[in-house]
């Protein structure tokens, strides 16, 4: 990657980090899938009266748009409000690097390295020792969201890479059209009516800034340019550097809200940003010190 792209793609980790503090404060004042629909209407408006419709097909925008808002953020707000911290949330979620990568397999045939498929083994392995430490009461039901909203980022890599799409400010904001009304019903069917309606007729502060952070800088910004970087770049390149937002994430939850990790988070964030490490990093580490290049895991040799 060029040196531009490589400090755009740590600027984005940044402001994805600290954006899971403005996720729990939003959380705790309004239920999580009517934020999810306040996100993506803020995002959406007024800027596609400005922007123009974007040139991919209909099905290519509403479904980068679904699996975004529905399958990550819907998951992942929820998640948050049944209490799973911000900063080992914002670590968990970076098994999108590994679901990037088997997605990419399946649908666009990019063949992973063998230090890839040990860098996503290592990974899970950390998430299983974290789920272990979690496998009792209330704890465990937040971080099986919180991975499949990681799989549900890693989807939208995908359908983004596949789409290409020419303009993508107008592709994250014309996509977020297809987020409210699904995430609409489903707080209308799940969430405390009165509260949401608090949240529209009374806002806190605290809401507001939420909701600003997360529709401007996170999603316009961060998905827009995240998208740029995975048009012109491999999956397997650009979704490394999704490894940086946790150090952001624990440093924003632990500076906000007093979070500390446990052992078993401590094992597991170790072997995640290890397999991240292995998996991304691997091969440069083996040819550095004359090891033979890795071949893709499906090669003869491999």
């Amino acid at each position: 990657m060029k040196p531009r792209d490589i400090a755009l793609a740590v600027v984005i980790a940044a402001i994805w980090g600290f954006n899971f503090i403005a996720i729990k404060l939003g959380v705790t004042a309004v239920p999580p899938f009517f934020l999810t629909a306040l996100r993506f209407m803020l995002a959406a408006f007024p800027a596609l009266l400005f922007i123009a419709r974007p040139k991919e097909g209909f099905g290519w925008v509403a479904g980068f748009g679904l699996v975004l808002g529905v399958g990550q953020f819907g998951f992942l707000f929820l998640a948050v409000r049944l209490g799973l911290p911000a900063g080992l949330t914002s670590l968990v979620m970076q098994a999108q690097a590994f679901w990037t990568m088997l997605f990419a397999w399946m649908m666009l045939r990019e063949v992973p390295t063998v230090q890839q498929v040990w860098g996503a083994i290592v990974g899970f392995l950390g998430i299983a020792i974290i789920a272990y430490g979690r496998w009792s009461g209330s704890d465990l039901l937040p971080l099986l969201l919180c991975i499949l909203a990681a799989a549900g980022w890693a989807a939208a890599n995908i359908v983004s890479k596949m789409a290409r799409p020419k303009d993508t400010l107008s592709f994250v904001i014309w996509s977020s059209l297809a987020v409210p009304l699904p995430m609409l019903v489903l707080s209308w069917i799940f969430e405390d009516h009165a509260q949401s309606l608090a949240a529209l007729t009374s806002p806190s502060w605290q809401v507001v800034g939420s909701l600003l952070y997360l529709a401007f800088l996170s999603t316009l910004f961060g998905y827009g340019a995240w998208n740029y970087l995975f048009n012109h770049y491999p999956a397997s390149t650009v979704a490394p550097y999704s490894m940086l937002v946790p150090l952001f994430g624990i440093l924003g939850g632990a500076l906000a809200f007093g979070e500390r990790f446990d052992g078993y988070e401590i094992a597991g964030a170790v072997l995640i940003v290890a397999g991240l490490v292995t998996g991304n990093f691997g091969g440069r580490l083996a040819q550095a010190l004359g090891i033979k290049k890795a071949e893709p895991a499906g090669s003869a040799n491999s």
